[in-house]
């Protein structure tokens, strides 16, 4: 059975610096493509970053340069790392991770296949 479990949400001022992780079990992450994705009160999952079973990174760019994926393969975790927050980040932001993993990791919720169980992230202005 595959496990996600997060951590490290919180509530930031604006301009601030938070860093998420999610431990994975029953799935090694090296082996998969990972992701992170967001949801507010009303609104779709929105994807925020992925990283591919190569290491290649995405993002969209509301948070290109603001985000940063990445992954402890000896502790299969992985982190998003989340500076110059700003109020429109404020969310549920989920972890989570697809296999086989034999192209670009995917931007839709549906292509993966276990998720966390969120975590929030309030910014404030």
């Amino acid at each position: 059975q595959v496990q996600l479990v997060e951590s490290g949400g919180g509530l930031v001022e604006a301009g601030g610096s938070l860093r998420l992780s999610c431990a994975a079990s029953g799935r090694t992450l090296s082996s998969s493509n990972m992701a992170w994705f967001r949801q507010t009160p009303g609104k779709e999952r929105e994807f925020v970053a992925a990283m591919s079973r190569y290491g290649s990174t995405y993002y969209p760019d509301s948070v290109k340069g603001r985000f940063t994926i990445s992954r402890d393969n000896a502790k299969n975790t992985m982190s998003l790392q989340m500076n110059s927050l700003k109020p429109e980040d404020t969310a549920v932001y989920y972890c989570a991770t697809s296999w086989p993993a034999w192209g670009a990791p995917s931007r839709a919720t549906d292509d993966y296949d276990y998720w966390g169980q969120g975590t929030q992230v309030t910014v404030t202005s």
